[in-house]
């Protein structure tokens, strides 16, 4: 194996095992920072050293041990630092080695309930939603700054300000690093999903760039929300949200041709959707239908999500069973997109002027003023309606709004499109 070939190979064992790492070191020093920096000496120890000894058998064990023996030598040369006390128990200088046999034996452990406080911890709501995502993606999905910096097309610099930013706020608030109980842990886990929710979609829409879908960032937030559904066996919502997003992503491989053009729901080539992760989501779902309750939005946007799944042919469409599942999600978590996407459901089941209708009071909302889709959704329903010359001018505005180059070379098509039937439409 050449030294490209195990560098390769370190960054894929690096995203898997960073997470667990880091938690377990987490619990013990009950610093994030110090305990990404401990995880982060053992990668730096993997690059220099297995490009001659080799990958070992249990890369992952390796990487703790390294991390563990990092953490044990700084405890071991250094005072501890207040926060440190406090979550070992001990004063270091009269009980050091009871310290750091405590360590060693801890990190030992099943690190299961490590990695849900890592998850809680990350998506604090005492932090910014945008320093929410950065650092989840940071240490549970082990991202570089780079990376998210380009997946979020902002500057390498300000996501990197975010997370130090992020980590100084968990230890100046004294963030526990715990998963909260009782109705503090509903609200922290609606943080939780709110982060892996966004991070989805933002890899199945990208809002900007060259690219339509980023699949990395979907296969991030999937494999994230698995471990919450995992390690949160008895919340519906967590299972609504692995629904949602199975389903979805069964879809990637159909959403774009070889070139990268986007292909629309409605002329997709259904033989391309993933069946495996299909049932995967029809599982989740019924199993979150087996937990009771009062159903959450994940849990409706997963039905509707199933509805599409369902369907062998776009005219197969149960349009009004969807319309009313949006009416649902609009009583559980109303919004504006919600409304908009309501519309949408709408006139798909009962005409485009029955969309039109609850359009009508969005088109003042302040808060969809610079939104592309409620334009190119105004312009589809004018289309729809033959009314060319009027959605021409939606679809221009849209094309003006949007920041993704993909998205607005089909909005461009759209305009052409209205352009030309107009044009039919006059007389000689």
């Amino acid at each position: 194996m050449t030294a490209t070939d195990t560098h390769r190979a370190i960054d894929a064992v690096w995203r898997i095992e960073s997470a667990r790492i880091i938690a377990g070191l987490a619990r013990l020093v009950h610093d994030v920072g110090l305990a990404e920096e401990f995880a982060h000496d053992a990668f730096v120890a993997a690059l220099e050293q297995w490009p001659a000894s080799g990958i070992p058998h249990n890369p992952g064990a390796w990487l703790m041990a390294a991390a563990k023996r990092r953490a044990i030598d700084v405890l071991r040369r250094r005072p501890m630092l207040e926060r440190t006390h406090a979550a070992i128990g001990y004063e270091l200088e009269t009980k050091q080695e009871a310290a750091v046999a405590e360590i060693e034996a801890a990190l030992d452990d099943d690190v299961g309930d490590d990695l849900l406080r890592l998850v809680f911890t990350a998506c604090h709501p005492v932090l910014s939603t945008e320093a929410r995502v950065a650092l989840t993606l940071r240490l549970l999905c082990g991202l570089t700054t780079d990376e998210i910096a380009r997946a979020f097309l902002v500057s390498e610099a300000t996501v990197a300000q975010r997370i130090v930013r992020a980590k100084r706020t968990l230890a100046k608030e004294r963030v526990p690093f715990e998963v909260p109980r009782g109705p503090a842990r509903a609200a922290r886990l609606s943080s939780v999903l709110e982060v892996i929710y966004l991070v989805f979609n933002e890899g199945y829409t990208a809002t900007g760039g060259d690219a339509w879908v980023r699949p990395a960032l979907c296969e991030e937030a999937l494999r994230l929300g698995r471990i919450v559904a995992e390690l949160a066996p008895e919340e519906a919502e967590a299972h609504g949200l692995i629904a949602l997003m199975e389903i979805q992503s069964s879809r990637l491989k159909a959403r774009v041709d070889a070139s990268g053009k986007p292909i629309l729901l409605n002329v997709q080539n259904r033989a391309l959707w993933d069946q495996l992760l299909i049932r995967r989501g029809l599982a989740a779902l019924d199993r979150a239908a087996t937990l009771g309750g009062t159903v959450g939005p994940y849990v409706v946007e997963g039905m509707i999500a199933a509805c599409h799944a369902r369907a062998l042919t776009p005219a197969d469409t149960d349009w009004t069973r969807i319309a009313a599942l949006y009416a649902q999600l609009a009583a559980v978590r109303p919004s504006p997109v919600v409304e908009l996407n309501r519309a949408v459901a709408v006139s798909m089941a009962f005409g485009p002027q029955a969309g039109l209708a609850i359009l009508a009071p969005l088109i003042t909302e302040p808060s969809l003023q610079r939104y592309h889709l409620l334009p190119a959704v105004h312009g589809d329903f004018l289309e729809r309606l033959s009314r060319f010359d009027e959605a021409r001018l939606e679809f221009e505005r849209a094309v003006t709004l949007t920041r993704n180059a993909r998205e607005r070379e089909l909005l461009l098509e759209r305009v052409r499109i209205c352009a030309s039937r107009s044009i039919q439409r006059q007389p000689d």
